[in-house]
């Protein structure tokens, strides 16, 4: 089973992480020379196509950008509890942690999200949470290639374990005793832990937090999809740390 990523930033960091998994590249002839060197570079083969023929060849979503580059590559997998402590690397590490997140799409647009805000690597729990199906795939947008995502077995205790790790971890909830978020100290070794739209984060969960923190709501909408506040907490979080 292969699967096509496209857009320059996707593919180069493919390339980056994962080269084993890429079988091949595509460019267009007119991307530019610099970028196409860089492909050559990689030692991975390439193929320079025309406009009319490279989209021809590249199978895509309508509506992506594909900026003249694409991969053909083994997809990624859901990764086993072991291979957490591997991608934990940085100075600040920015860990993302799910809890009762069960729609495909919602994982898919998290993902996405993940990637663009730099995120080291998403947690998710074996139970009850979506899969990494095809949906969660097409709404990633290529993200899912670059994410590593890792399920565990008891999502408090591997909170837990990373807190005594050095980490802080903070939970999104709009419950009493919450901080705003622009309060909130969300710099350093951090994790950030989502729960569901409907019943948010889980009682075990909320008691292996260092924080609760609130996302500002000033209209009648009382809550957002999992996947927007989860947006809204890492750039918070990317602000912060300038």
């Amino acid at each position: 089973m292969t699967e096509t990523l496209v857009g320059w930033h996707a593919v180069n960091a493919l390339i980056q992480r994962s080269p084993a998994r890429v079988q091949q590249l595509y460019a267009m002839d007119s991307i530019a020379p610099g970028k196409r060197e860089q492909l050559e570079q990689s030692g991975i083969k390439l193929q320079v196509l025309n406009k009319d023929a490279f989209l021809k060849q590249v199978r895509f979503d309508e509506g992506l950008a594909h900026q003249g580059v694409a991969a053909l590559a083994e997809p990624a997998q859901v990764l086993p509890e072991g291979a957490l402590v591997e991608h934990l690397q940085g100075a600040q590490p920015l860990v993302l942690a799910l809890d009762g997140v069960t729609d495909p799409r919602n994982l898919g647009a998290i993902l996405r999200t993940a990637e663009a805000a730099g995120v080291s690597v998403v947690i998710q729990p074996k139970d009850n949470s979506a899969a990494l199906n095809g949906a969660a795939r097409k709404t990633a947008c290529g993200a899912a290639e670059l994410v590593p995502l890792v399920q565990v077995t008891n999502l408090k205790r591997t909170l837990e374990k990373l807190r005594k790790d050095a980490y802080w971890v903070s939970g999104a909830a709009g419950e009493e005793g919450s901080v705003p978020m622009t309060q909130a100290d969300l710099t350093g070794p951090r994790v950030i832990v989502m729960g569901s739209e409907g019943k948010g984060l889980r009682k075990s969960v909320r008691e292996a937090c260092d924080q609760l923190v609130a996302i500002p709501m000033l209209g009648a909408v009382s809550s957002l999809n999992v996947s927007v506040a989860t947006g809204i907490l890492l750039y918070e979080a990317i602000r912060q740390r300038g």
